[in-house]
């Protein structure tokens, strides 16, 4: 991909916005159209975890897993502020606000347009959202916002095995504070496990055989210098072709639905905003250089929407307003992390230079 000469950006990136765009209308076209095409795709599924996606996302992933320094993950440890921030953000703080925004609207600002047993539905949706924070895509979000890979790579890592242990009894309390009945909530095990396998697991290996292969072979120059630009464009262009995927199953609803997606896309969006800056603003109190403090930010706003929807899915039915509110979280991702990503691109001076 040639460079624009006076700004030094890539062709897709300098007009990222009119690729979402045009991505997302070709995926909800797809669906009207040519629904055969997303019928095909939606077969290769296991465990609510869509195979072309994932591999879209794989793709995304790896070129940011060739920059892991595996040296330099043992230092991490000496600089734990990052950390401290996500787990805060992510765990005592990314699920109540979102709990609190979401009644919010659903059942006081929207109160005339959601009858309240719909805006429960919703307020479920919203919770199995708020409390799983990103998994996969805060790696093509760090990337994008030459984030620390290494540093990167731990957050996600200990954000995983909070998941085991929060999850459940965080959604348990915010449905009854809520008033949403439920037999129980368990943790999808195949989806999880599943998902780190194909979204950490996978990339990190053929990253680090990578490294170790090419390395030993043509040197550390060539490698840095020469192979990893290779794969450049490589994260933007899978993650619009992602976009086509995602708008495909899910054009039909944005079709029939779009007032009801609209509802529960404006507290989804604001919960989103309000902790990236959460976590983002810590971050530059902290005086944590930007590399750090944009990844703590984007993986509390990002959410593990594998995990939401196949809890959403699983207790409340395919069809079910709660599963609804999950993938309107899908839908309003991707186009707001980008803005995020653009905001945090050009706030880089609020940071101090990477040690």
């Amino acid at each position: 991909m040639e460079k624009d000469k006076k700004s030094g950006i890539g062709f897709f990136e300098k007009y990222l916005s009119l690729w979402v765009i045009l991505c997302m209308g070709i995926g909800v076209a797809l669906s009207i159209w040519l629904p055969q095409v997303p019928k095909f795709l939606g077969q290769f599924e296991y465990y609510n975890v869509s195979i072309p996606v994932a591999i879209l996302i794989w793709l995304m992933i790896y070129p940011m897993m060739l920059k892991v320094d595996f040296a330099s993950i043992m230092y991490v440890g000496k600089n734990p502020k990052g950390l401290v921030i996500t787990w805060v953000t992510n765990w005592l703080i990314k699920p109540f606000t979102m709990f609190a925004i979401a009644y919010l609207f659903f059942f006081i600002i929207f109160k005339k347009a959601i009858p309240e047993a719909l805006a429960k539905d919703y307020l479920a949706g919203a919770i199995l959202l708020g409390a799983a924070p990103c998994t996969a895509m805060v790696f093509v979000w760090s990337h994008l916002t030459k984030g620390n890979p290494a540093y990167t790579l731990v957050q996600v890592a200990t954000n995983d095995l909070i998941i085991l242990l929060a999850f459940v009894p965080i959604v348990g309390l915010l449905f009854i504070l809520g008033g949403i009945s439920v037999a129980g909530v368990g943790v999808p095990w195949g989806t999880l496990f599943l998902s780190v396998i194909l979204f950490v697991v996978i990339p990190l290996s053929a990253g680090w055989l990578s490294r170790v292969l090419i390395t030993k072979r043509k040197g550390l120059a060539f490698f840095e210098k020469q192979f990893i630009p290779k794969f450049n464009n490589i994260t933007v262009i899978g993650l619009l072709l992602t976009l086509i995927i995602i708008f495909s199953f899910q054009g039909r609803t944005i079709v029939e639905q779009p007032f009801d997606i609209l509802l529960i896309a404006v507290p989804l969006s604001l919960q989103t905003f309000l902790i990236f800056f959460i976590a983002y603003l810590w971050a530059k109190k902290w005086k944590l250089p930007h590399d750090i403090a944009s990844p703590a930010g984007m993986i509390g706003a990002s959410n593990f929407f594998e995990l939401a929807v196949a809890v959403a899915i699983s207790v409340f039915g395919l069809q079910s307003p709660a599963a609804l509110a999950t993938i309107v979280g899908v839908l309003v991702e991707v186009p707001i992390m980008l803005t995020l990503v653009k905001i945090s691109n050009r706030t880089t001076n609020w940071f101090p230079a990477s040690q």
